[in-house]
């Protein structure tokens, strides 16, 4: 597998068709237009491919310039179980290095387990902000009909993120998505083992979720609560200060 820079139009067209086929979102609503990405290329934004042996397009990422020296990755899109992910954000890394950049930023759905344990477990990046229905609604095959609600993680590129031990902590939010009233310093914050099958199969059950991470998760960190870890099995790790 090969990561390089997207530079043409060619290559941008390419993603485009990339995030399209993965998303399957309306027409007019593409995750990222060609024309965006080559003002962030003119801009000096991140723009990245990952290529197969054959030179097929098989993963791409677009980010921009944000306030305190940092890189937003704006969409990454790969094709599943090929390990794509985690070169590109190797990749976007060094990227950020060589520049002096010293945090990566991005977005994710705090139900989807997958990527929380991606984001905080293999990379060591920090929900910093609970966002609530961030994007509005959603038109694609992915997120439609359900509240766009979002973690802001931060990849902080120059320091160690902070690890608790939670031998301790007691659960806010159950496996089965029922609330916890709790006062504990450290608490769990559970997930849905497959929130995207749950969306298809029972929407409202896929709400209730939706809701309950808002009112516990949302509400901890509302309240100064930092997330400090995740767990093998599927929670976040919560310290109250």
């Amino acid at each position: 597998m090969r990561i390089a820079e997207l530079r043409t139009v060619d290559d941008f067209q390419r993603a485009y068709r990339l995030f399209d086929d993965i998303w399957h979102p309306e027409p007019g609503n593409p995750p990222m237009p060609v024309e965006l990405m080559v003002a962030f290329a003119h801009a000096g934004g991140y723009l990245a491919g990952a290529y197969s042996p054959d030179g097929e397009l098989v993963g791409a990422s677009v980010g921009f310039l944000a306030d305190g020296n940092a890189l937003h990755s704006h969409v990454t899109g790969a094709r599943p179980g090929l390990g794509i992910g985690t070169l590109i954000k190797r990749h976007q890394r060094q990227w950020c290095l060589d520049r002096g950049i010293t945090a990566i930023r991005w977005t994710f759905d705090p139900l989807v387990r997958r990527n929380a344990y991606f984001n905080l477990v293999k990379l060591g990046a920090r929900p910093e902000k609970y966002l609530e229905d961030f994007y509005g609604e959603m038109a694609d095959a992915v997120n439609a009909g359900d509240p766009s609600d979002r973690l802001l993680a931060v990849w902080r590129l120059d320091r160690e993120p902070e690890r608790v031990p939670y031998d301790t902590a007691v659960e806010a939010l159950d496996g089965e998505g029922r609330v916890h009233d709790t006062d504990g310093p450290l608490v769990l914050v559970a997930t849905p083992d497959d929130i995207e099958k749950v969306r298809t199969a029972e929407p409202e059950r896929a709400r209730e979720w939706r809701l309950a991470m808002r009112e516990v998760l949302g509400g901890l960190m509302a309240a100064g609560a930092a997330v400090c870890g995740f767990t093998a099995s599927g929670q976040y790790v919560v310290k109250r200060r």
